[in-house]
C-alpha cells in the first residue's frame, strides 16, 4: 500500500471518494472567495482604528498619545496582521452540506456587514464537521475540501467526498483525499513547530475540544502530536471560555528554552498571544536558574516533597529565641528584654497564621510596645496608646533594636533563606529532621549565588511560607486602586463597542493614561510569582518532580490543567512513574486520561526499530503506530574511534545535503556535548550550531543532548555512541528511546563500540 492510501485508510475511513482531475479549476473557483476575506480582514483593522479613536476623543481622552492610531490599537491590530500574514493563509477549509449550504472554516470568524458569516472560526461548534467526520458518520455533510494557500494566493484544493451523487454537476473531479495531512507529515522542517489547524486529526480534537475543567492527561508515544494539540487546545479554550481567560490567560511550562522557541509561533499564528510560555527553572520571577542540571542524587532529594516540610522548618527555626536577657543601651538609658516577652510575641506573631514576613509586623508591634512600656517605666513617665506609638517609632529607628529584631525575625527573601540553609550545617541540620544525613550532605554547597531549576521549586515554596517583605509606600497603594478603576472603566467602554475581536482593557486603559504599553495580561501574569492562571499546559510533564508539580499547581488554583506527556519517555531522577503518583495528591479522583495512538512523525521503518528500545524499558508498553513509511531503514555506522570525529562531519554532511532547506540533529552522550560540538563546529562551520541559545535550531544541524532534543523533531538524526547513552544514567534505555524517536524522515547511529542488541536489526555500514 503506498503511503498517500496508508494515511486514507488510516486516518479517513474506507468509502471516501478520491481523484485527482480538475484541480486547476477548483484553484480558480476558490480564489475569489479567499480574495474578499482577506478584503474583510483589512477593513476589520481600519474600522477598529477609528472606532476606538473616535469613542475616546467622545469620552474626553486628553493625552495626545491616545491619538497616535499606530500605538493606540498596536496590539490588537498586530493581531489581526498576524492572521492576515500566515504563510499558509487565513482559510484552510470548506464544508459543503446536503441542504446546499457551504461553510468556509479558517484561523478566525469573519461576518460581513450583513452579518453573513464569511469564516467560521476553526474553533466553533460549527467547525467540528471538518475535524470529525468520517465515511463511516458523515453527518449531513457532502464534501469536505481542504484549501491550501500562499497568504492571499490558492495553491491546491483537496477534496473528500462522502457522497458522490449529492455533490453538484462538475465538482466531482478535484478529490485527493488525505493530500493536505501527507504535505504537512513530509513537509521539511523548518526550527519551527508549525500549527496543524488545517490537518486536525479526530483523536486529536477530541482532546483540543475538552472541557475546560478538571485535569486533562494526554498521554502519547513519540511522533503522536501531543504538544500541538495541546497548543490548539489553548487557542479553542481562549476562543470558548474567553471571558474567563482573557484576564487570567493560560500559561505553557515546557522542558527547556529551546522547545519554547521551538513552540512559539503556533498560538499567534492562531491568533492568540495572551499565553505565557515557561521552563520550570522560570517560573519564579527574577531567578535566573543556569542550565546545567543537577547530579542525579541531588535533583531527587530536592524534588521529594519532603522538602516542603524541610522549607517550612527552616522559617520556623528563623523565628529566634535570645538564650538570655538582652540588654540594650538607648539614648543613656538601658533596657533589659526578658526571653519570656519574646516567646510571648513570637506566640502572638505566630497565632496569626500568616506568612513569615506579614507576621513580622505583629512580632515587631510586640516588642517595640514591651520596649516601649520597659523605656517609659524606666523614666517613670505615664503613657497612654499615643505617646506609646510615638515610642515604637523612635525605637524601631534604633540601630540596636533594629539590629535585634532582624536577629530574632529576619525579613527574609527566599534566595537568602535557602542559601543561609546550604551553606550551614547548623541550620540544615536544624530544619531537615526528615532526611537522612547523607541527603542532607547532598544539599550542602559553598556556592549559594548560583541556582539550579531544581532549586526554582525550592524557591517558590520558600516564597509561600516567607511572603511578601511589607511594602508601607501608601501611594503605591492608591496608584494601584486608581489603575484598577481605569481599567474597570476601559472593560465597560469596551463592552458598549461590541468589537468583532477581542481587545485587553489594560492596554487601552494605560493607552488613555499614555503610559507604557506592556501591560498584557502575558506580560503581568508572566512577573507576578503569585498570578492565578485560567488554564495551565504542562508538555514534558512526565520530567516534573513532586516539588516542582506543587510549585505548577499554585499557578492554577482552580485546577484546570493539560498535562502532556509520556511515562515511557520519563528521563529525570525525580521524574514521574505514573500519572497516578504524580496526580493523586492534588486531584484525587478528579483528572482524566486521553492516549493518543497514531505516530503522524516518526516513520514505520524507525518505529519499527525503537519498539526494540522500548520493550527494554517496559515489555508490556506499545509503541504507537506510524501512519506511514519512507522506504528509508535506520542505518548504523561503526568507526574507529580515532576517525570518530572526521568521520562524523562526512555523515552530518550528507544528511544536510539530503534533507536540502530541512533540519538535522546530532544526538550526543552529555559527556561527549563539548568535544564534538567544537569539532563539528571547526570542521563544518557556519552550518552547525549547538542548543546554548534560543535560535539555534535555526541552523541546518544542532549538536544537543537527549535532554534538550526532548519534545522536537528534525528530518534527519545522527545518534552518536547509542550504548553510550544506554550507558550513562540509571534511565539509559528511556535517553534511547528518545533519541531514534526523533526524526522524520532518517535515522543514523554512529558507534564506535558495540551497538546493544536491541538495535542490531539497522542496516550496518
Amino acid at each position: 500500500m503506498n503511503t498517500e492510501a496508508n494515511l486514507s485508510n488510516r486516518l479517513s475511513g474506507d468509502g471516501v471518494s478520491h481523484d485527482h482531475v480538475r484541480h486547476d479549476d477548483a484553484v480558480a473557483e476558490e480564489q475569489p472567495y479567499i480574495s474578499r476575506l482577506y478584503e474583510r480582514l483589512d477593513l476589520l483593522k481600519a474600522r477598529l482604528v477609528d472606532r476606538l479613536a473616535s469613542l475616546y476623543r467622545e469620552r474626553g481622552g486628553t493625552h495626545q498619545a491616545v491619538w497616535d492610531r499606530e500605538a493606540f490599537v498596536a496590539r490588537d491590530v498586530e493581531r489581526l496582521e498576524r492572521l492576515g500574514s500566515v504563510d499558509r493563509g487565513l482559510c484552510f477549509g470548506r464544508l459543503d452540506f446536503r441542504d446546499g449550504q457551504t461553510s468556509y472554516i479558517g484561523r478566525i470568524g469573519l461576518t460581513d456587514d450583513d452579518y453573513e458569516q464569511l469564516l467560521i472560526d476553526w474553533r466553533a461548534p460549527a467547525a467540528e464537521p471538518f475535524y470529525r467526520a468520517t465515511a463511516a458518520a458523515p453527518g449531513d455533510l457532502v464534501r469536505r475540501r481542504h484549501i491550501q494557500t500562499k497568504l492571499r494566493t490558492v495553491l491546491a484544493v483537496d477534496d473528500e467526498v462522502f457522497d458522490l451523487d449529492a455533490l453538484p454537476a462538475g465538482g466531482q473531479g478535484t478529490l485527493r483525499g488525505e493530500a493536505a495531512l501527507l504535505a504537512s507529515l513530509t513537509a521539511h522542517r523548518t526550527g519551527r513547530m508549525s500549527d496543524i489547524v488545517a490537518t486536525i486529526q479526530a483523536e486529536q480534537d477530541r482532546i483540543i475540544r475538552s472541557p475546560l475543567a478538571g485535569v486533562l492527561v494526554v498521554q502519547g508515544g513519540p511522533g503522536t502530536g501531543k504538544t500541538v494539540a495541546a497548543l490548539h487546545r489553548a487557542a479553542y479554550l481562549l476562543y470558548t471560555h474567553r471571558d474567563r481567560l482573557s484576564s487570567n490567560g493560560v500559561l505553557v511550562v515546557g522542558p527547556n528554552r529551546t522547545f519554547l522557541h521551538y513552540i512559539d509561533q503556533v498560538l499567534p499564528s492562531l491568533g492568540e498571544t495572551g499565553v505565557v510560555l515557561s521552563t520550570v527553572g522560570e517560573l519564579v520571577p527574577g531567578v535566573e536558574a543556569v542550565d546545567d542540571g543537577e547530579p542525579d542524587a541531588v535533583a531527587v532529594v530536592k524534588g521529594d516533597p519532603r522538602m516542603a516540610g524541610v522549607v517550612a522548618a527552616a522559617v520556623r527555626d528563623r523565628q529566634r529565641l535570645p538564650d538570655g536577657p538582652v540588654e540594650l543601651k538607648i539614648d543613656g538609658l538601658e533596657l533589659r528584654l526578658e526571653p519570656a516577652a519574646v516567646r510571648a510575641a513570637r506566640t502572638r506573631a505566630r497565632r496569626a497564621r500568616r506568612p513569615h514576613n506579614v507576621a513580622r509586623k505583629v512580632f515587631v508591634r510586640e516588642l517595640l510596645t514591651h520596649l516601649a512600656r520597659e523605656q517609659a517605666s524606666r523614666l517613670g513617665d505615664s503613657v497612654d496608646e499615643e505617646d506609646l506609638a510615638e515610642i515604637r517609632v523612635d525605637l524601631a529607628g534604633e540601630p540596636p533594636v533594629a539590629a535585634l529584631l532582624d536577629d530574632l525575625w529576619p525579613a527574609l527573601t527566599p534566595q537568602r533563606l535557602l542559601a543561609d540553609l546550604f551553606a550551614s550545617p547548623r541550620l540544615l541540620d536544624a530544619a531537615a529532621g526528615a532526611l537522612t544525613e547523607p541527603e542532607k550532605a547532598l544539599l550542602l554547597r559553598d556556592d549559594t549565588d548560583v541556582w539550579t531549576a531544581a532549586d526554582v521549586p525550592l524557591l517558590d515554596e520558600a516564597a509561600e511560607v516567607l511572603g511578601e517583605i511589607d511594602d508601607p509606600d501608601e501611594a503605591a497603594r492608591l496608584a494601584r486602586q486608581r489603575e484598577q478603576a481605569e481599567v474597570q472603566y476601559a472593560r465597560d467602554l469596551l463592552d458598549e463597542l461590541e468589537l468583532d475581536v477581542p481587545v485587553d482593557p489594560e492596554l487601552v486603559a494605560a493607552r488613555y493614561r499614555g503610559g507604557e504599553t506592556r501591560r498584557s495580561v502575558a506580560e503581568r501574569a508572566g512577573n507576578d510569582r503569585t498570578w492565578s492562571f485560567g488554564h495551565v499546559i504542562v508538555d514534558e510533564a512526565q520530567e516534573l518532580s513532586p516539588m516542582a508539580w506543587r510549585m505548577v499547581m499554585r499557578r492554577a488554583p482552580g485546577r484546570s490543567m493539560t498535562v502532556v506527556g509520556d511515562i515511557a519517555q520519563t528521563g529525570a531522577a525525580a521524574g514521574a512513574r505514573s500519572w497516578a503518583d504524580v496526580l493523586e495528591p492534588h486531584v484525587p479522583d478528579r483528572w482524566r486520561q486521553e492516549t493518543l495512538t497514531v505516530n503522524y512523525r516518526t516513520p514505520s521503518e524507525v518505529m519499527d526499530l525503537a519498539a526494540e528500545v522500548l520493550a527494554l524499558i517496559d515489555p508490556r508498553l506499545k509503541p504507537p503506530t506510524s501512519v506511514r513509511s519512507t522506504g528509508e531503514r535506520p542505518r548504523a555506522v561503526w568507526v574507529e574511534a580515532e576517525e570518530l570525529l572526521p568521520r562524523l562531519a562526512q555523515l552530518v554532511r550528507a544528511q544536510i545535503d539530503a534533507v536540502g532547506s530541512g533540519r538535522v540533529a546530532v544526538i550526543v552522550p552529555h559527556a561527549r556535548l563539548d568535544e564534538l560540538h567544537s569539532g563539528l563546529a571547526g570542521a563544518l562551520r557556519d552550518t552547525i550550531s549547538r542548543v546554548s541559545s534560543a535560535d539555534a535550531l535555526d541552523a541546518p544541524a544542532t549538536v544537543l543532548t537527549v535532554g534538550q532534543a526532548k519534545g522536537l523533531e528534525f528530518d534527519a538524526v545522527l545518534v552518536v555512541e547509542p550504548a553510550e547513552l544506554l550507558a550513562e544514567s540509571a534511565r539509559g534505555a528511556t535517553d534511547l528511546y528518545v533519541a531514534v524517536t526523533r526524526p522524520t524522515q532518517r535515522l543514523v547511529l554512529v558507534h564506535t563500540a558495540p551497538l546493544p542488541d536491541m538495535l542490531a536489526a539497522a542496516d550496518r555500514e
